[in-house]
C-alpha cells in the first residue's frame, strides 16, 4: 500500500512534515503505543482536527514519518554511487552518506528502526520493501568489494553489522556537540572501510570466504 502525497501542496507537505517531526520525537520519548494525538496535537501546536486534516490516524502519522525518511535515504542514491568508479570509494560513500542522514534526522531515523514494525501489514510492507532495497543496494557494493568471493551468509552478517555501527549512533551522538555530522560520517567511514580492508586481507590469506 502506497500513500499518494504528489498533489500536495508545498505548504500542506510543509505542514505534515512539522506534526510528523513532533509526533517522532515523541515516539522516541514515549513509545508510538503510548503516545496520543493529543500529545502530538500538544507538540505541533495544532488541534486535534487541525491533525485530522492532514492524516487519518496515528498509524498514518508513522508511515508518514517512516516512508519520508525511508525515500529520503533512496533518492538518487543508485545515481550518486554509480559516478564512482571502485568499490572502497562507493562503500566510503555510502557509509558517510548513511551517517550523514541519520545524524540530521535522529528522531526519524529511531522512529523507523523502533517503531515502524508496529504499522498495521500492508503499511509495514510498503516500508520494509524500501528497506530491503536499500539494503540490497550496500550488499551489491559489499559483494563487488569482496570480488564475488564470499558467501551469502557472510556477505548479510557484515552488512548488518556495518548497518548495526551505523544505526547505533543515536545512543549517543548529539549533533549540537563539538563532533559535526561530517566528522562524524568520517570517522566512521574510515574505522569501517579499514576494518573491512583487513578482513578482506585476513581472508584472502587464510584462502577465501
Amino acid at each position: 500500500m502506497e500513500k499518494n502525497w504528489t498533489d500536495l501542496s508545498n505548504k500542506e507537505i510543509d505542514k505534515m512534515q512539522k506534526i510528523a517531526k513532533s509526533a517522532a520525537k515523541l515516539f522516541n520519548e514515549k513509545g508510538y503505543l503510548e503516545t496520543s494525538m493529543d500529545d502530538i496535537s500538544n507538540a505541533a501546536q495544532l488541534s486535534k482536527g487541525g491533525i485530522y486534516h492532514y492524516f487519518s490516524s496515528k498509524n498514518e502519522i508513522l508511515f508518514f514519518i517512516s516512508a519520508n525518511f525511508m525515500d529520503l535515504l533512496l533518492r538518487g542514491l543508485e545515481e550518486e554511487l554509480q559516478k564512482i568508479e571502485d568499490c572502497f570509494s562507493k562503500l566510503k560513500y555510502f557509509i558517510s552518506r548513511h551517517i550523514k542522514f541519520y545524524s540530521q534526522y535522529l528522531s526519524e531515523a529511531k522512529t523507523v528502526i523502533h517503531e515502524a514494525h508496529l504499522l498495521p501489514p500492508d503499511y509495514f510492507k510498503v516500508i520494509a520493501d524500501k528497506e530491503r532495497q536499500y539494503h540490497q543496494i550496500v550488499s551489491d557494493i559489499l559483494f563487488d568489494y569482496f570480488e564475488g568471493k564470499i558467501e551469502k551468509d557472510r556477505l548479510k552478517a557484515v552488512a548488518f553489522i556495518l548497518f548495526g555501527t551505523c544505526n547505533g549512533i543515536y545512543y549517543w551522538y548529539n549533533p549540537k556537540g563539538s563532533i559535526t555530522p561530517d566528522n562524524l560520517s568520517e570517522i566512521i567511514g574510515d574505522i569501517l572501510c579499514v576494518g573491512l580492508t583487513g578482513y578482506k586481507q585476513q581472508k584472502g590469506d587464510t584462502g577465501g570466504f
